[in-house]
């Protein structure tokens, strides 16, 4: 629980945390702040975390190469401005209170990523689906029957040009003189770089940022093996794409690779061929075979920057995103072991004491709490990319709701991997501990809404766990309890619900899903409710930059 102490010193030291860089382009808004006391109660939701990690296991150049990266990131906060919002330094520029700027800052725009993306600023009207994608007033079914090449591109912005009629703007002509620094900062960095192998993927992401052709610079990354040094940067998530879920977003991570967390994980990743073999769906959905060059490895991440650093902060990685080089080389799964050690702290073990039941709150701990995400990432190459009838990739199928149904599958599989893994003696301890902890993890996440693609996926699972009697609520005390026999069975029978609807290209079937069961019910709002009563914050914000790590 926040002390009072505590939140003071939140609300004065935001000063200190990591500023965002906006865009200085298109839209406009013109604000008033509101009152004091709502945003203290915005802010609360938010508790500090300062990034740091050992820079003694780190080379000389490697420290050189440090500053190059984080001035590489800091471009892509202005770049996700622009996708998330539109004229991001305007919007700052017209709000005077400090505390309405920073949490402006924290959701890049003036919605409450936590919130529903509800607005908090006087005169902002909803936030659209598209974002800054797309036109303001264009339909759905206008940019269906558009006759425009590149307008599913990952890359493409779409706008009006003459006559009002629909056009695509790349993402290296509308960002020019951005990705160009971006590309030289990173070039420079290749120079200073001792790996071969990081080298290689500097340079060509470097080139990849210029012309928006990232699969060779993807492959390069895979490749890499034994590199301390990492970052991860540019267009990539669409979750910020809501209407159609074709457009990415830039964001960066500036990683440190912990190499003996990291030897521990080596070993799970051999086990992903004969896991897809097990999946409980008919072969024709899992037919595909997940690539052989899959890793997983622990990582300090140093900063975070754009799309991922809004809001709610992801914890873990699964990339590359193209299902080409998922279905030839496989992915890598990165896990941001400091940052989810603060999670685990400061936010899922308050929340554990207060909604677990008691007799299971034993059964929540911190290597549990890191396998479940560990395997949510390992599963994202389980199942299929491609629909059964070879009319394309799920993620086109199912347009907006394709990645909340992948994040829904990712978490189930995790979960069916962990029971297998567990079986054959790969996985040590008491398996109760990871379900316990995967229940616990359910209200950490639900908290950061279900309008986000993993707050739907999030709720999807704990309505079809509720309705199958995987746990059960006492009405005395508050607490929930887990059914174990019932949530293996909840969990089989969701894994076939999800591989089932993403493989027949079933859109309509899917939209059902997540209308009728990604919804907060009104008893788990209450309890929700009373987390944030309890001043548990819903998720962390960071001190972070060369300050933070004493360069």
């Amino acid at each position: 629980m926040l002390s009072k102490n505590h939140l003071l010193a939140l609300a004065l030291g935001l000063c200190f945390f990591a500023c965002t860089d906006p865009k200085n382009t298109s839209t406009e808004t013109t604000t008033t702040t509101t009152e004091a006391s709502p945003i203290d109660a915005h802010l609360s939701k938010y508790v500090n975390v300062k990034l740091t990690t050992d820079l003694n296991a780190l080379t000389d150049k490697e420290k050189q190469m440090i500053p190059l990266l984080i001035k590489a990131a800091k471009i892509m906060n202005q770049l996700f401005w622009y996708e998330s919002y539109g004229d991001g330094q305007k919007l700052l520029n017209s709000i005077s209170d400090e505390k309405m700027k920073r949490f402006v800052e924290i959701n890049y725009g003036p919605w409450d990523r936590l919130g529903g993306n509800s607005p908090f600023l006087d005169g902002v009207a909803a936030k659209p689906a598209g974002a800054n994608y797309y036109p303001k007033d264009m339909s759905k079914e206008e940019f269906e029957k558009a006759d425009l090449p590149g307008k599913k591109s990952l890359y493409t912005f779409i706008r009006r040009g003459d006559n009002e009629k629909l056009i695509t703007i790349p993402y290296h002509e509308q960002f020019k003189a951005e990705v160009t620094e971006v590309s030289d900062l990173l070039n420079q960095a290749a120079d200073l770089a001792e790996n071969a192998g990081l080298k290689k993927y500097l340079n060509l992401r470097a080139k990849a940022m210029l012309n928006d052709e990232y699969q060779k610079s993807d492959l390069a990354w895979l490749d890499m093996k034994t590199n301390t040094i990492d970052v991860v940067i540019g267009p990539i998530e669409n979750y910020e794409d809501q209407l159609f879920g074709y457009k990415t977003a830039h964001e960066a991570y500036v990683l440190v690779k912990d190499q003996e967390w990291s030897k521990r994980l080596a070993k799970y990743a051999a086990f992903l061929p004969e896991l897809q073999e097990g999946i409980p769906v008919d072969a024709e959905y899992k037919k595909e075979k997940p690539g052989s060059d899959t890793e997983l490895n622990a990582y300090d991440v140093i900063y975070y920057a754009g799309d991922c650093n809004a809001g709610s902060k992801t914890i873990a990685i699964n990339l590359p995103n193209d299902e080409e080089v998922q279905l030839h080389k496989g992915t890598r799964r990165l896990q941001l072991k400091n940052a989810m050690r603060a999670k685990f702290d400061k936010i899922l073990m308050p929340i554990s004491k207060m909604l677990i039941d008691k007799e299971q709150q034993k059964h929540i701990t911190f290597d549990a709490f890191f396998s479940n995400t560990m395997f949510h990432e390992v599963a994202h190459g389980l199942g299929i990319k491609n629909t059964i009838d070879g009319k394309g990739t799920v993620r086109e199928a199912l347009k907006e709701h394709a990645s909340a149904l992948e994040e829904g599958k990712a978490d189930i599989l995790g979960l069916y991997m962990i029971n297998q893994l567990h079986k054959k003696g790969e996985i040590e301890g008491d398996l109760k501990d990871y379900y316990v902890t995967f229940m616990a993890g359910i209200f950490r996440s639900v908290r950061f809404g279900a309008s986000s693609a993993h707050g739907k996926a999030n709720m999807i699972r704990f309505n079809f766990f509720q309705e199958m009697g995987a746990f059960s609520r006492d009405e005395a005390t508050g607490t929930y309890k887990v059914n174990f026999d019932k949530l293996q069975e909840a969990t089989e029978a969701l894994s076939r619900v999800i591989l089932t609807t993403q493989g027949d290209n079933d859109y309509d079937r899917v939209a059902k899903l997540v209308a009728e069961k990604g919804v907060i019910s009104k008893q788990l709002q209450a309890d929700l409710d009373r987390l944030g009563a309890g001043g548990i914050p819903v998720d962390v914000v960071f001190e972070q930059g060369l300050k933070a790590l004493g360069l």
